[in-house]
Parts: structure tokens; C-alpha cells; sequence
């Protein structure tokens, strides 16, 4: 049984992408991996077959190692709702909120959990891919961590440490980083990654060679810069964009303040037929095709902001030209009459009025509903699958025209009578082929070409897997992997 732990030097350095291509290059090897995060902090998630919730990085790297998403995956999970606090999930459930000062005292529990998780993986699988949370070097953290370094000594684990060369900086990062630590955690760290390099690698050699030198650790590798690659973001709104075609479908999603599983939007993002732009605080929302909703994790505050901006207004001379809009899980809970929150869970107890532009409410409860579903659309009856996430329970009289017919009996949504409303829990309907094409069709375009969007991950999972091959020492990783 091994454990080995990739840090970084920074937020987004590269290690979900590293932890993914390294789960996959071990499949090659025969090994039977399970990739591991020990806390996660993010808005975007998946539901797993256990039934629970975990960051949306763990079911990609889950991908990777051809298993199904589980809980001991991810089993310290905060979505933040609000700019000092956060849901705590502890294997998959909701157990409550809090602010930061209270969650760093509550850090003892959660290690329990992180260390029952770990233990039960290092059972049942003889290699442990694990994922730290932003740097080690958080000196005003580091006291109870169980994201980094903290993990690392108690399960006691080699470490690799990743940093990014594209922000600048990647020598100081890299020595910076391990002068921070304490000679016990440096003497875990086994070799240095440098992650998104572009251009002649001769020309770095000589930092490399310095970099060994000077704090006697090997480079294991370095890593080039991918313009196309494609892993679902674990928090940051990726904004890139596929090559278009001449006439494409415009769709608008307003970025609100606590806005959740964006990665909702990665298909249509590659689709090479739909121009999709994110609009920010304090920008108009221009001619669009098709406006969308995005899920929520605090609906009430986030409606705020959206009249705030103006947002409400537009939407709705949007419908009043022809355009569609689609709203998903908290954006349909906004489509409403009424978002009421009688317990307090997203903020102050309390009611806000909803766009009225269907006729039902939703009521916020202290159960999160999480489940895995198949079903078909109400539009031209196409095959969907995705998962809910979410506190709300949505009555009245539109949920009779349903917007999804599920396979368990229930019905999903609502859409409005004129068919330019379309509502639905269903986070991941993008990713349903036909599905998509179906919503791009009721959304203005014609001719849709279908996007194997599973496909284009798999490809880049597999992408991913030869660059380990090719620029890493593989040699080593295996040594550490225990291979």
C-alpha cells in the first residue's frame, strides 16, 4: 500500500491536472490507483454512487482511474456561501455552516474523517493519489492543517511539489515554498514539477540545473503549456473558447457572486456551435439567443445581485424579443414566484419575490437532496442523464407542464406555456448528446451537431497520461508509487 501527495506551490499550479494525469498513467501500469483530496474548497461538485456530494475534480480524476465517484474520494468538502463562510460536507453530507475562525477549530473532527477515508482507500486499493489545497506554505494556516502538509506527516506520504512557470516567478515559488516548511515536511518533499512551460527547454536548463543544486531535490519533470486541453475547472470559471463556425447559437450566463457548477457550461463552451460569453458584474447583457440561469449556492442573495445589476430587466425585454431562457437548479429556483428560506440556511430567515416568470415557489430545506438520474426531456422526448444538487423544494402549477420525465417516475422542472421558460434541477444536461442537441434546437439553431462531450474528456485524460509519459521522470514515479 503507497500514498503519494502532490502539493503546489499556489491555487491552481496544476495539481488536479497533475493528480488526473498521474491516476491514468498508473492504470497503464497495471495498478489499480483511487485518487484522494483530503479538503476541498469549491463550488462545483458531483454526486457520487454512495450517494453523497464531493468536488467536481475527484469525479474527473475518478474518470481517470476508470472508477466510480465515492465519498472517501473527497471526504472535507466547504462550499462557501458568503466571503467568511462556508457548508461543511463531511463524506458527502451537509453538516453545517460556519465561519472560518469556528471551521479552523472544527479542523481536529474533520481530520478524523480525512484519516477514516484514507484508511479505507489504502484497504481496498494499493496505490493512493492524493491532492493537497492551495500551498503549504500558508503560514497562517499551517496550525491543525489536514489539507497539506498536515495530512502528509499524519499518514506519513512522499510529496511532489508543482508550480506553475506561466504566472512568473517559478524559482522563488519552488524555494520559497520549501523554506517555509519545517525540516520534516522538506524532507518529504521528493522532487520539484514545473507545470505550463513554453518554449525552448535549453533555455531553462540552467535554472534546473541551479534549482537541484541549491536545495538538493531532483526536477522531475517539466511539463509544456496546452492550449486545447480540457479538464473541468475545480473553481475558476474557464473562459476559453473552441474554434467557431460561421453561424453559431449566442448564449449569455450572468456570473453571480456564489455561483455553482459552472462546469454545467464546459459543453456548450466547446461546442463549435455556440458563442458562449459570461457576463460580469456591472456589464450589460447584449442580443443573445438564449440567456441561462446558472445553479446558485446562496439563490436569495444572488437574486439580489442579479436586480442589482440590471440583469432582471434585460431578461426580461430578452423574452419579450423572442429569446429563450433556460434556468438550472438555483436559476430555476429563480424563475419562481417566490425563494423562501423559513430556517436561515443561505443567511437571514426570510422570503424574496422570484422572477414570476413561472408559477411556483421553492421553499429551502435543511436536507439536501443528491441523486444520480436518467430520464428524457419534455423537448422532443431526448435522452438525458446528470444529478441534483440541491436544499429546495419547488411547488406549484407549473411543475404540471414538467421540463424532464425522469426514469424513477418523478418529473424534473417546469417549462412555460408560450415554450420560451425552460427550468430544471439538472445539473450535467449538457453533457447528454442528444439532450443537448435538443435544448441547442428549442434555443434557435438548426442543423445541431452532436458533441461527444465524455469523449473529449476521455481524450484528454488520455493526453494527459503521455505527457507523463514523455516529460516526466518515470523512473522515480514509479519508485514512489511503489511499482
Amino acid at each position: 500500500m503507497t500514498t503519494l501527495m502532490v502539493q503546489g506551490t499556489t491555487s491552481d499550479a496544476g495539481k488536479s491536472t497533475l493528480v488526473t494525469a498521474l491516476c491514468r498513467w498508473a492504470t497503464r501500469q497495471g495498478v489499480a490507483v483511487v485518487p484522494f483530496k483530503p479538503q476541498n474548497m469549491a463550488l462545483n461538485s458531483a454526486v457520487t454512487a454512495d450517494g453523497g456530494e464531493i468536488g467536481r475534480a475527484q469525479a474527473v480524476q475518478a474518470q481517470a482511474a476508470f472508477l466510480e465517484p465515492h465519498t472517501d474520494m473527497n471526504p472535507v468538502l466547504l462550499k462557501p456561501n458568503s466571503d467568511t463562510g462556508a457548508q461543511v460536507i463531511i463524506h458527502g453530507r451537509a453538516v453545517t455552516s460556519m465561519n472560518a475562525v469556528a471551521y479552523h477549530d472544527y479542523k481536529a473532527i474533520a481530520m478524523k474523517a480525512v484519516l477514516a477515508s484514507h484508511e479505507r482507500l489504502s484497504a481496498a486499493y494499493p496505490l493512493v493519489m492524493v491532492e493537497g489545497a492551495g500551498s503549504p506554505a500558508e503560514i497562517n494556516l499551517r496550525a491543525g492543517d489536514i489539507a497539506n502538509m498536515g495530512f502528509a506527516e499524519a499518514v506519513d506520504c512522499p510529496v511532489l511539489l508543482i508550480a506553475d512557470i506561466n504566472r512568473g516567478g517559478v524559482f522563488a515559488h519552488l524555494v520559497g515554498t520549501l523554506e517555509l516548511l519545517s525540516p520534516s515536511e522538506q524532507a518529504r518533499v521528493k522532487g520539484f514539477i514545473i507545470n505550463r512551460f513554453r518554449g525552448d527547454i535549453a533555455l531553462l536548463q540552467p535554472g534546473l540545473d541551479w534549482l537541484e543544486e541549491r536545495t538538493g531535490k531532483p526536477v522531475v519533470g517539466v511539463l509544456p503549456y496546452v492550449m486545447d486541453l480540457h479538464l473541468e475547472a475545480e473553481d475558476g470559471i474557464d473562459q476559453r473558447q473552441t474554434d467557431k463556425a460561421e453561424q453559431v447559437l449566442k448564449v449569455l450566463v450572468p456570473v453571480l457572486p456564489r455561483i455553482s457548477n459552472h462546469t454545467d457550461f464546459d459543453p456548450l463552451r466547446l461546442h463549435p456551435q455556440v458563442d458562449l460569453q459570461f457576463v460580469g458584474p456591472g456589464q450589460a447583457i447584449p442580443a443573445a439567443d438564449l440567456i441561462i440561469l446558472p445553479g446558485s449556492k446562496s439563490v436569495r442573495s444572488d437574486l439580489a445581485y442579479l436586480r442589482a445589476n440590471g440583469w432582471d430587466t434585460a431578461i426580461s425585454r430578452h423574452l419579450r424579443y423572442g429569446g429563450k431562457v433556460l434556468g438550472i437548479c438555483g436559476g430555476l429556483q429563480m424563475l419562481g414566484e417566490q425563494v423562501h428560506d423559513p430556517l436561515g440556511l443561505e443567511g437571514v430567515p426570510g422570503s424574496s419575490a422570484g422572477l414570476s416568470l413561472l408559477a411556483f415557489a421553492t421553499t429551502l430545506e435543511a436536507e439536501k437532496q443528491l441523486r444520480n438520474v436518467r430520464g428524457r426531456l419534455a423537448l422532443e422526448d431526448a435522452e438525458v442523464s446528470g444529478y441534483e444538487i440541491h436544499a429546495g423544494v419547488t411547488t406549484g402549477a407549473a411543475l404540471e407542464n414538467a421540463a424532464v420525465h425522469l426514469d424513477d417516475g418523478r418529473c424534473d422542472g417546469a417549462q412555460s406555456v408560450d415554450g420560451q421558460v425552460f427550468g430544471t434541477y439538472l445539473h450535467g444536461l449538457f453533457e447528454s448528446p442528444a439532450a443537448s442537441a435538443a435544448l441547442l434546437r428549442w434555443a434557435g439553431l438548426s442543423d445541431v451537431q452532436e458533441v461527444d462531450y465524455h469523449g473529449l474528456r476521455e481524450r484528454d485524460i488520455e493526453r494527459l497520461a503521455d505527457l507523463v509519459e514523455k516529460h516526466l521522470d518515470t523512473d522515480l514515479l514509479r519508485q514512489l508509487c511503489g511499482i
